[in-house]
């Protein structure tokens, strides 16, 4: 894997070097020339379809230099032009130099385990590809005086461009028309929005908060400025990693730093010093190096997550990073979003209460008119709004005289007339001091479950920004909207699983609370209105006391998730709008619902295409399939690699010849390690995860390779004690290291089931069955007496060996954690 992205980076520098867009590699993609003519089209016509092809001929589309998924023959490098993959073809020369052609018996198996690899990848990445052309980033586009709506990608220099709330920008523009919010916290680290206005810029990766406006597009592709920080990032990124993965990368590196040496000094004292043939000391060597390379333990890691992918996406589950599976399955906070998270992704007007400075003024036009002309004058970029148009439509055709849309972070909009300026938004943000007069009436509301948003009459022109003048309430207009069907299951299901949930939320905090108590959220009656929480202090300590948080701006939901990630938890974060993107960003594990706004889909690692939660238990238990299997496979690998290491140790300091061949290592490993270790990473298993995965791996593997080391070494000592032959030293010890493998699978994969005991059966049988017929091929031969007897004896030892092992280093690691945990307590 490390390989194949050493080539992406290559081919990316090359490609940049040509003048090329290094996007989709390995595929057609056209040499950037250049341009005769610019087209500065009007903003109603846009360009033509000659113009737009005479664009993408010359290669000035929008094309990303980051390819969504890897191609077929980057796949296929991945799996065969690998380090480990080259120590196994020199060893094979080494073979057929010395002439031991028997001994090559594990280049099937090493060729069997690539094509799996490729064709399982291949399989998912198909499968991943649909789902990214459903999901890929689209823009609205004037072409030929007609609105459109395509891939971002598709998009040429030039082209006209509308952008509304919710829209990631896709490639840098000026704005022609209109004016928006925009929040740059992606490109630039501020989170706070920016009015932007005709010629002002928009620069790629940034996101639309409120407001509309066409836009020309004036840098695409790799000239925008999010592609040149995307290829500046590409090596920091190639560095993130999930746990399970660095303690994989640490393993393969340990490796493949010492199988260089080991075999060496192998040959050297083999050859040199013993004096043994060549055939025989490149055979001993080439089976102590064989024993120490995790040859498939990478592989299985890559295709289990490969498939993992590949079965979400049959569930309408995006995957961005396949990291984050693994990260889910860890997670232990869940912080989700009120509306289109715990409820549906829609609004219904549940009522409208008029106040007593407009029942008291009949000057003032008729609330009903009023709230219509507003509503048409907005734009529906947010479900407040577009049940606001639904519902308010007895219009009296006046015209605004200037618009602001929906601010999260000032928590209103507003319209100007001629009449004069109103205000609709959150109560507290838009009355202030003046709360407190209609308190009881919003707070009834709330506490039925209902969003209460306030109208009135501003003194003086609002800009968006906050609020400054008086606002005469004229009414509260009361929004509701359902529960999704799932939620209570899918809650109940995280409380078993000790997950906690915590609801960030825009609205009031008693409505929010009253929400996720029908919703069956835990401890849901803990709630805090996020404007008491001033200082970095007050969020760090209310994320441990609170379940429900109202009123919270954007810039907080980052900051929630930074302080639970302070207090040593692993934080999962839901969203789907444009006030979400900062958090998702930040979270461990970020999910977006596919109907929210793009900034949050694109920010997010995992997308649910089908805008339904209730595949969050499904995306967990698929996450704690893949760590639970592959630490039991990753525990069978590492028995052969340290028992290798330590036997391959005592034979240069002890004087041995190694008693092992390729043939018997390839078979031992074929049906106690690979053949189990792939089964069992596609059984169900859906336990809680506990503990590190090295820490994991190494207590389960530690005293199986132990006793792996103890009983063959001991047997071959005693063997040149009494004398018996190397060849039936070699034929006791496979069969011995078989006997011991197959105690160890049994122990590993406890407790047993029906398919359990089933895989356990096939790999006894298989071995048997090899072993009978194949017994010559694989250096199998028949023993002396005196052979059987050491054979017997150490065979009767290993059971209590195991068991004593196991006992031990968990006494070990108990005393470990303790110290550790002392230390730490002392220190902190």
């Amino acid at each position: 894997m490390a390989d194949t992205k050493k080539l992406l980076s290559s081919s990316s520098k090359r490609g940049r070097k040509k003048g090329r867009s290094t996007a989709n590699i390995g595929f057609d993609q056209p040499v950037r020339t250049k341009l005769k003519h610019r087209y500065m089209a009007d903003i109603q016509t846009g360009l033509t379809k000659e113009q737009v092809e005479e664009y993408t001929r010359h290669g000035w589309d929008n094309r990303s230099v980051a390819p969504p998924s890897k191609t077929v023959g980057q796949i296929i490098k991945g799996n065969t032009l690998t380090y480990f993959n080259g120590i196994f073809l020199l060893l094979s020369v080494l073979l057929i130099i010395a002439g031991s052609y028997r001994d090559l018996s594990f280049l099937p198996i090493i060729i069997a385990n690539a094509m799996i690899g490729i064709v399982q990848e291949i399989a998912a990445k198909n499968t991943l590809d649909k789902l990214n052309v459903l999901n890929a980033p689209k823009a609205k586009v004037v072409r030929s005086g007609k609105i459109r709506t395509i891939p971002a990608e598709k998009l040429v220099l030039d082209d006209i461009v509308i952008f509304s709330a919710g829209n990631q920008i896709p490639a840098d523009a000026v704005i022609v028309d209109g004016q928006v919010k925009v929040n740059e916290s992606l490109l630039t680290g501020e989170s706070d929005e920016i009015s932007k206005k005709p010629g002002d810029k928009l620069m790629s990766g940034s996101f639309i908060v409120s407001g509309s406006c066409y836009a020309r597009l004036e840098k695409i592709g790799e000239d925008s400025y999010i592609n040149k920080l995307t290829t500046q990032a590409k090596a920091a990124r190639e560095g993130e990693q999930s746990e399970m993965i660095r303690s994989l990368n640490r393993i393969v590196m340990i490796a493949g730093i010492s199988i260089v040496p080991i075999g060496i000094l192998l040959f050297y004292q083999s050859y040199w010093q013993q004096g043994l043939e060549l055939q025989e000391s490149i055979t001993s060597m080439v089976a102590a190096v064989i024993g120490m390379i995790p040859e498939g333990l990478y592989l299985l890691s890559s295709v289990t997550l490969a498939v993992s992918t590949g079965r979400l996406a049959l569930k309408k589950v995006l995957v961005h990073d396949m990291k984050c599976i693994e990260t889910l399955a860890r997670v232990d906070v869940l912080c989700v979003d009120k509306t289109g998270t715990i409820t549906e992704n829609k609004m219904l007007i549940n009522d409208v209460i008029t106040l007593p400075p407009y029942e008291e003024d009949a000057t003032i036009p008729a609330i009903e008119e009023l709230l219509s002309d507003f509503s048409a004058a907005q734009k529906a970029d947010n479900i407040t709004m577009q049940a606001m148009k639904d519902h308010f439509t007895s219009t009296s055709g006046a015209r605004p005289l200037a618009v602001t849309g929906f601010s999260s972070a000032w928590k209103y909009s507003s319209v100007t007339f001629q009449s004069g300026a109103y205000v609709l938004g959150a109560p507290e943000f838009v009355l202030k001091e003046d709360y407190h007069l209609y308190q009881d009436t919003i707070e009834e509301q709330s506490r039925k479950g209902y969003r209460v948003l306030v109208f009135g009459k501003y003194q003086g022109t609002p800009d968006g920004n906050e609020l400054t003048g008086k606002v005469t309430a004229l009414c509260l207009v009361v929004v509701k909207n359902k529960i999704r069907k799932d939620a209570d299951k899918t809650f109940q299901f995280f409380h078993r699983q000790n997950v906690e949930v915590k609801v960030i939320s825009g609205d009031n905090p008693v409505t929010v609370s009253e929400v996720a108590k029908q919703a069956g959220i835990a401890n849901s009656d803990l709630y805090i209105d996020a404007t008491t929480l001033k200082t970095k202090e007050d969020i760090y300590d209310a994320v441990t006391r609170y379940t429900v948080f109202g009123r919270v701006t954007p810039n907080q939901k980052r900051e929630f998730v930074h302080a639970l990630k302070a207090h040593g938890r692993t934080v999962a974060m839901t969203g789907d709008g444009v006030n979400d993107v900062l958090a998702l960003k930040d979270a461990d594990c970020s999910v977006a619902m596919a109907a929210g706004s793009d900034a949050a889909a694109q920010a997010s690692q995992l997308v649910l295409l089908d805008n339904d939660f209730a595949h969050m238990p499904e995306i967990v238990m698929e996450g704690r399939q893949v760590v639970n299997n592959m630490e039991r496979s990753g525990s069978l690998f590492l028995v052969k690699n340290i028992f290798s290491l330590l036997l391959a140790v005592f034979s240069i300091i002890a004087g041995f010849t190694y008693p092992l061949r390729p043939s018997q290592i390839s078979l031992i490993s074929m049906f106690t390690i690979g053949l189990p270790g792939f089964l069992m990473s596609q059984i169900p298993d859906h336990t809680l995860i506990h503990g590190r995965y090295m820490s994991n791996v190494l207590l389960k593997a530690m005293p199986a390779a132990l006793t792996d080391f103890i009983v063959v070494a001991s047997l071959v000592v005693f063997g040149e004690v009494f004398d018996v032959s190397s060849v039936d030293i070699s034929t006791a010890c496979a069969i011995l290291m078989a006997i011991v493998g197959f105690m160890i699978l049994f122990h590993i994969i406890k407790p047993m089931d029906r398919y359990k005991t089933a895989i356990w059966l096939v790999c006894v049988a298989g071995m048997t069955l090899f072993l009978l017929l194949f017994h010559s091929f694989f250096g199998i031969t028949g023993m002396s007496m005196r052979c059987i007897m050491l054979f017997v004896v150490f065979s009767i030892t290993t059971e209590p060996i195991l068991r004593y092992l196991i006992r031990l280093i968990r006494l070990v690691n108990i005393g470990y954690n303790r110290l550790r945990d002392r230390f730490s307590e002392r220190f902190s």
